[in-house]
């Protein structure tokens, strides 16, 4: 990527006309949440647009002085990612991902420019793991980090950066360190949120777990497999970060300071920490349908041996009945009065015994 020239007074003072406004229209606040210059580790008084805003930090840079801008979008349509992209310079197969979202987590480089694909997770709070649908719901947020900018793209209601900038703003030696102090701020909060919801989630998982070994509970093994579908999303969230962050320590070294790889190192033992307890979950899961199935199997041979137990009982005076219901002239029984009461005394004999034998040997 060439490097930015130096906007002369001229060309900022031409951002207020109109055709340059019809050029790099101001997002509506619906997509730019925020925009704001960094000088020094402190936030420059005023409101912005992206080119005002990259023009303010040239004006700086010529001056002999640090600064950099931050751009937060919130699902910004193609038209308004092309226009913040065209002022920084963005390379036209990143906008595409970050337009377009539901992208893997990603560490790319574009010459000087790193493109960090993030997902979010979030944990949906619920009365009982048995009454819920969805434990956990994902996001993106896409950072774009130049020289001297930072540009924040993100998808989902939940993964909010106000706070962040917020606690940035308020350690001006962190912000000072540049950009990319600010990717290590995102990737930070993001992957402190993996641990928090692998938390949450370790109680869902131990009530199932509970329920499950439990020999008074019915097992539903539906709620398992529902289970098990959160945490293997959320691995498909977490997990291939772990070798992208380590790229940083290798290949990317070059873009962050000294200071800044100690920080990322540091998220990166984070991001394995969260990536080995999804793992153990899905292990869990996995051991608990298998138990689960087990117990399926086993309760459904108890009521086979039931069933069998007393279909044996019902067949003894039903072939009884069944003999002297065949109406033959030469019965000697038919014709005795104590025909009837001897048979119903040698059902209610026979079948007691059979009850007695299955109760001794636990079918019934």
């Amino acid at each position: 990527m060439p490097p930015f020239r130096a906007v002369p007074p001229a060309l900022l003072r031409a951002t207020r006309t109109r055709a340059t406004a019809e050029r790099y229209p101001r997002p509506p606040s619906g997509a730019m949440v925020d925009c704001a210059v960094y000088h020094d580790g402190t936030r420059l008084p005023g409101q912005f647009t992206p080119i005002e805003a990259i023009a303010r930090v040239r004006e700086l840079e010529q001056a002999g002085q640090k600064a950099y801008a931050w751009i937060g979008l919130h699902q910004p349509t193609e038209d308004q990612m092309h226009s913040v992209a065209e002022v920084f310079d963005i390379h036209p197969l990143a906008v595409e991902d970050a337009v377009h979202a539901h992208q893997r987590p990603k560490l790319e480089r574009y010459d000087n420019m790193l493109f960090l694909v993030l997902k979010t997770v979030n944990y949906v709070e619920h009365e009982s793991v048995l009454l819920t649908r969805e434990i956990v719901e994902t996001g993106e947020i896409m950072v774009f980090v130049g020289p001297d900018f930072v540009v924040t793209v993100r998808h989902g209601e939940h993964s909010g950066l106000a706070g962040v900038r917020k606690a940035l703003e308020s350690r001006p030696r962190q912000l000072a360190l540049g950009p990319y102090a600010v990717m290590h701020a995102i990737a930070d909060h993001v992957v402190d949120s993996y641990l928090d919801v692998t938390t949450l989630m370790e109680a869902d998982i131990d009530t199932i777990e509970e329920e499950t070994f439990s020999t008074n509970s019915k097992t539903d093994i539906g709620q398992i497999y529902m289970l098990k579908r959160e945490v293997v999303e959320l691995r498909r969230a977490v997990a291939p970060l772990s070798v992208e962050l380590g790229r940083i320590n290798s290949e990317y070294k070059d873009l962050l300071s000294k200071e800044l790889v100690r920080y990322m190192r540091d998220v990166l033992d984070h991001q394995t920490q969260a990536a080995d307890r999804i793992a153990s979950y899905d292990e869990m899961l996995s051991s608990l349908v298998h138990a689960a199935l087990a117990k399926v199997s086993v309760q459904q041979n108890v009521d086979m041996r039931k069933i069998s137990a007393w279909v044996a009982i019902a067949a003894v005076p039903t072939m009884i009945a069944g003999v002297y219901g065949m109406n033959f002239e030469y019965m000697p029984e038919l014709n005795e009065p104590w025909a009837y009461p001897a048979v119903l005394l040698l059902m209610l004999t026979v079948c007691s015994l059979l009850y007695g034998v299955f109760r001794r040997n636990h079918w019934l």
